[in-house]
Protein backbone atom coordinates (compact mmCIF):
# COMPACT_ATOMS: atom_id res chain seq x y z
CA UNK A 1 0.00 0.00 0.00
CA UNK A 2 1.04 3.55 -1.16
CA UNK A 3 1.80 5.63 1.96
CA UNK A 4 -0.24 8.41 2.88
CA UNK A 5 0.36 12.25 2.76
CA UNK A 6 -0.46 14.87 5.27
CA UNK A 7 -3.07 15.74 2.92
CA UNK A 8 -4.41 12.26 3.06
CA UNK A 9 -4.61 11.88 6.85
CA UNK A 10 -5.69 15.45 7.67
CA UNK A 11 -8.56 13.88 5.60
CA UNK A 12 -9.09 11.12 7.50
CA UNK A 13 -9.34 12.53 10.42
CA UNK A 14 -11.75 14.88 9.61
CA UNK A 15 -13.92 11.56 8.51
CA UNK A 16 -13.04 9.46 11.64
CA UNK A 17 -14.48 12.59 13.89
CA UNK A 18 -17.41 12.89 11.86
CA UNK A 19 -17.92 10.23 9.16
CA UNK A 20 -21.41 11.53 8.02
CA UNK A 21 -19.85 15.02 6.81
CA UNK A 22 -20.37 15.46 2.92
CA UNK A 23 -17.51 15.68 0.35
CA UNK A 24 -18.44 19.68 0.47
CA UNK A 25 -18.51 19.67 4.43
CA UNK A 26 -14.81 18.33 4.05
CA UNK A 27 -13.57 20.47 1.64
CA UNK A 28 -14.58 23.26 3.60
CA UNK A 29 -13.95 22.02 7.00
CA UNK A 30 -10.26 21.18 5.55
CA UNK A 31 -9.35 24.13 2.89
CA UNK A 32 -9.84 22.11 -0.20
CA UNK A 33 -11.52 22.03 -3.11
CA UNK A 34 -14.68 20.06 -3.22
CA UNK A 35 -12.83 17.99 -6.68
CA UNK A 36 -9.17 17.79 -4.42
CA UNK A 37 -11.72 15.76 -1.15
CA UNK A 38 -13.28 13.11 -4.09
CA UNK A 39 -10.21 12.48 -5.98
CA UNK A 40 -8.43 11.64 -2.74
CA UNK A 41 -11.72 10.15 -1.47
CA UNK A 42 -11.14 8.07 -4.49
CA UNK A 43 -7.83 7.29 -4.17
CA UNK A 44 -8.01 6.56 -0.69
CA UNK A 45 -11.01 4.39 -1.94
CA UNK A 46 -8.79 2.72 -4.47
CA UNK A 47 -5.87 1.95 -2.10
CA UNK A 48 -8.49 -0.02 0.10
CA UNK A 49 -7.60 2.44 2.99
CA UNK A 50 -11.50 2.49 4.07
CA UNK A 51 -12.97 -0.54 5.80
CA UNK A 52 -16.11 -2.13 5.27
CA UNK A 53 -19.62 -0.19 6.72
CA UNK A 54 -20.13 -3.65 8.05
CA UNK A 55 -17.79 -3.23 10.89
CA UNK A 56 -19.52 -0.20 12.39
CA UNK A 57 -22.53 -2.17 13.31
CA UNK A 58 -22.75 -3.10 16.75
CA UNK A 59 -23.95 -7.01 17.28
CA UNK A 60 -25.76 -6.05 20.80
CA UNK A 61 -27.93 -4.50 18.45
CA UNK A 62 -28.78 -7.70 16.47
CA UNK A 63 -29.22 -9.76 19.31
CA UNK A 64 -25.62 -11.14 20.54
CA UNK A 65 -24.62 -9.03 23.93
CA UNK A 66 -22.25 -11.74 24.72
CA UNK A 67 -18.74 -11.41 22.82
CA UNK A 68 -15.74 -14.42 23.37
CA UNK A 69 -12.65 -14.51 22.24
CA UNK A 70 -11.90 -18.83 21.14
CA UNK A 71 -7.96 -20.16 20.70
CA UNK A 72 -8.02 -22.24 18.06
CA UNK A 73 -5.33 -24.93 18.03
CA UNK A 74 -5.81 -26.77 14.70
CA UNK A 75 -3.99 -29.93 12.07
CA UNK A 76 -1.64 -27.15 10.34
CA UNK A 77 -2.74 -29.49 6.82
CA UNK A 78 -5.92 -28.44 7.16
CA UNK A 79 -6.29 -24.59 7.87
CA UNK A 80 -6.94 -23.97 4.19
CA UNK A 81 -10.66 -25.76 4.27
CA UNK A 82 -10.78 -24.61 7.94
CA UNK A 83 -11.01 -21.53 7.17
CA UNK A 84 -13.38 -21.83 4.90
CA UNK A 85 -15.54 -24.07 7.37
CA UNK A 86 -15.28 -21.26 10.10
CA UNK A 87 -16.48 -18.30 7.44
CA UNK A 88 -19.72 -20.71 7.30
CA UNK A 89 -20.37 -20.15 11.34
CA UNK A 90 -21.97 -16.82 11.15
CA UNK A 91 -21.48 -15.88 15.29
CA UNK A 92 -17.64 -15.81 14.46
CA UNK A 93 -16.82 -12.10 13.71
CA UNK A 94 -13.36 -12.50 12.90
CA UNK A 95 -10.23 -14.55 12.75
CA UNK A 96 -6.60 -14.28 12.72
CA UNK A 97 -3.82 -16.98 12.41
CA UNK A 98 -1.26 -16.64 14.95
CA UNK A 99 2.09 -17.45 15.99
CA UNK A 100 2.34 -18.51 19.55
CA UNK A 101 0.67 -21.76 21.50
CA UNK A 102 -2.79 -21.18 19.30
CA UNK A 103 -3.09 -21.18 15.57
CA UNK A 104 -6.19 -19.00 15.09
CA UNK A 105 -7.89 -16.36 17.42
CA UNK A 106 -11.62 -15.98 16.46
CA UNK A 107 -14.24 -12.86 17.57
CA UNK A 108 -17.61 -14.50 18.61
CA UNK A 109 -20.96 -13.18 19.57
CA UNK A 110 -23.30 -15.19 20.98
CA UNK A 111 -27.23 -15.06 22.71
CA UNK A 112 -26.18 -16.42 26.34
CA UNK A 113 -23.62 -18.62 27.83
CA UNK A 114 -25.81 -21.58 26.32
CA UNK A 115 -25.65 -20.32 22.82
CA UNK A 116 -21.90 -19.77 23.33
CA UNK A 117 -21.50 -23.49 24.40
CA UNK A 118 -23.27 -24.45 21.03
CA UNK A 119 -20.90 -22.35 19.19
CA UNK A 120 -18.31 -23.83 20.43
CA UNK A 121 -19.25 -26.98 19.55
CA UNK A 122 -19.68 -25.92 16.17
CA UNK A 123 -15.90 -24.83 16.22
CA UNK A 124 -14.82 -28.34 17.57
CA UNK A 125 -16.63 -30.14 14.81
CA UNK A 126 -14.74 -28.75 12.16
CA UNK A 127 -12.36 -31.05 10.66
CA UNK A 128 -9.14 -29.57 11.53
CA UNK A 129 -9.56 -28.11 14.75
CA UNK A 130 -7.91 -30.11 17.93
CA UNK A 131 -9.61 -28.31 20.67
CA UNK A 132 -10.37 -24.71 21.35
CA UNK A 133 -9.71 -22.43 24.77
CA UNK A 134 -12.59 -19.43 25.30
CA UNK A 135 -12.30 -16.44 27.36
CA UNK A 136 -15.21 -13.94 27.56
CA UNK A 137 -15.26 -10.29 26.93
CA UNK A 138 -16.05 -8.77 29.94
CA UNK A 139 -16.14 -5.14 28.44
CA UNK A 140 -14.49 -3.15 25.70
CA UNK A 141 -11.14 -1.41 27.14
CA UNK A 142 -10.12 0.36 24.61
CA UNK A 143 -12.49 0.47 21.27
CA UNK A 144 -10.90 0.41 18.09
CA UNK A 145 -9.25 3.30 16.67
CA UNK A 146 -6.85 4.73 14.65
CA UNK A 147 -7.16 8.40 15.45
CA UNK A 148 -3.57 8.31 17.75
CA UNK A 149 -1.68 6.89 14.77
CA UNK A 150 -3.55 9.74 11.86
CA UNK A 151 -2.35 11.89 14.38
CA UNK A 152 1.28 10.85 14.68
CA UNK A 153 1.59 10.67 10.92
CA UNK A 154 2.22 8.88 8.08
CA UNK A 155 5.25 6.71 9.18
CA UNK A 156 7.97 5.16 6.52
CA UNK A 157 7.53 7.29 3.84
Amino acid sequence: MQALDGTDTRLLSALAQDPRRTVVALAQKLGLSRNTVQARMAQLDKKHVFLSFERRINPVALGYPLMAFISVHVQQQKLAQLATALADIPEILEGYGLTGSADLLLRVVALDAEDLFRINGKILACDGVDRTDTALAMGELIPFRVQPLLERGPQGS
